[in-house]
């Protein structure tokens, strides 16, 4: 689609759409130089050239893309109004938006019946999903995995409620036996399983932790705020377990038993930002008990005065929130429905070169897998040279060789990022590792973008260049 001309179009609808309410003069306060304008427009057009081209697929770092055009022309279009989705009264277009993507969202989720709204990310999504357990299970805490988002405990901080830490496999993943050792001393109401580690994008097993919650009277919140798309990757299976299609693009068997179980959990955290192909912020919450809307009641004399409807604020912690986030969802949603053909398409490419770029570094002699991916993040490091067995110091050392050659290269940069593990989770994945520091670095790439697939070749020769080249060479001792 050509960006600019819907651009035009969201522009020019709005003046048509103000010209009805008849002509108002503006206030001289609002008037600005027309060359200053131009002179601070190239300052912070130049500006933003110091950013990280995260549009482009030499850019496999953070779990950072640009949204889609779509997203860019519905967003402008609605922010023109800048309308406000905290009540009825301060978006009544864009609040019924907001209620038709939640309810897609939800059915996404496999929900039968959900409160929910959109929120201005992530975390926000997580907090309130989080407050609602405290609420309804006071004098408990949370059970997160060790691998889960640094916020949960920050939050429960914040709550002021008490957080256990489960260990994980070796595959990053929240360990059923410490999960049922911990639930079955009592002191916690709540377990927070993520699907989608930011690290590793390990996924947990949500569909072996929800009946073992159950078990114990415990409630369980799927922090789904990376993965949680990949639901729509998650049928088409065969009876053998494998993919019906030979597809590449399917999650495996346990990963998409473990992201259908998110239809059992009492809450779940999912971003639009990310896979969602949307704006930042815009993230979501849903709960699969529409009561809980009792923990959040409030009276405010000042709004909620135009429909006696439910407006979103009252079921929101946050007030002010962006209507523009609801328009922009909802037009990409118009265009790419949360379907396998549809949105799932842009998640299936970028899956399918996450397990094509694994096989690769499998069978190079520069680079060496540090774990399969279960969505589209991929985990790796440079190999030692030869035969030799990685050493842990080297490793790291290698890592953010790679790391810093690569983006700080004049001609044919790669943008990568690191993860921090520790021995123990390096030396569970690679038993002849000498483990001579606590822990180290390994190279990560969330494959985001669709285009990633397209680029996959020229990706892995470029960091098999950079890999080639940093392996430090042994210390020699002295005769």
């Amino acid at each position: 689609m050509e960006l600019g001309y819907w651009l035009g179009r969201g522009v020019e609808t709005f003046r048509e759409w103000a010209r009805t309410y008849g002509e108002f003069a503006t206030h001289t306060a609002m008037e600005v130089d027309e060359a200053a304008c131009e002179v601070a427009f190239e300052e912070l057009t130049a500006r933003l050239r110091g950013s990280y081209p995260f549009f482009h697929p030499c850019y496999a770092g953070q779990m950072l893309k640009p949204p889609h055009p779509v997203a860019v022309a519905g967003y402008a279009a609605a922010m023109l109004v800048n309308s406000n989705n905290h009540a009825l009264d301060g978006g009544p277009a864009t609040s019924v938006l907001e209620e038709e993507v939640v309810e897609q969202l939800a059915e996404m989720a496999g929900f039968t019946a959900h409160l929910g709204h959109l929120t201005s990310s992530g975390t926000q999504a997580n907090l309130e999903a989080l407050f609602v357990a405290r609420e309804s299970r006071p004098g408990t805490g949370v059970a997160v995995s060790a691998e889960a988002h640094y916020t949960h405990a920050r939050m429960c901080h914040l709550l002021g409620v008490p957080v256990y830490t489960v260990p994980v496999d070796d595959r990053g993943r929240m360990d059923t036996a410490g999960l049922e050792r911990l639930l079955s001393t009592g002191v916690a109401g709540t377990v927070v399983a993520t699907t989608g580690t930011t690290a590793l994008g390990a996924v947990d097993p949500l569909h072996r932790i929800v009946p073992l919650a159950r078990r114990y009277g415990v409630r369980v919140h799927a922090d789904a705020a990376y993965g949680g798309f990949f639901r729509l990757l998650a049928d088409g299976l065969s009876a053998d377990g494998l993919p019906a299609d030979g597809n590449q693009a399917h999650v495996a068997p346990e990963t998409g038993d473990a992201l259908r179980a998110i239809a059992q959990c009492d809450s779940v955290a999912i971003d639009p930002h990310k896979h969602g192909l949307q704006p930042y912020g815009c993230g979501a919450v849903l709960f699969g008990d529409p009561d809980v809307a009792r923990y959040f009641r409030h009276d405010s004399p000042y709004t909620y005065f135009t429909s006696r409807r439910l407006h979103l604020g009252e079921i929101s912690l946050e007030c002010s929130r962006s209507g523009a986030a609801a328009a922009a969802l909802w037009l990409t949603l118009k265009l790419l429905p949360l379907t396998p053909d549809g949105l799932g398409a842009v998640l299936a490419a970028g899956r399918r070169a996450a397990v094509r770029w694994t096989e690769l570094i499998s069978a190079s002699p520069y680079l060496d897998p540090y774990q399969p991916p279960e969505l589209d993040i991929v985990t790796y490091y440079p190999a030692a040279p030869g035969s030799s067995p990685p050493r842990l110091s080297r490793v790291g050392m290698a890592s953010e060789e790679v790391l810093h050659q690569g983006m700080n290269a004049e001609a044919d940069p790669v943008f990568l990022s690191v993860a921090r593990v520790t021995a123990g989770a390096f030396t569970a994945r690679r038993a002849d590792a000498v483990a001579d520091s606590d822990h180290t670095r390994v190279l990560r790439s969330a494959l985001m973008k669709p285009e990633s697939e397209l680029y996959l070749e020229r990706l892995h020769q470029r960091v098999e260049q950079l890999a080639k080249a940093s392996w430090p060479a042994p210390r020699r001792c002295r005769p």
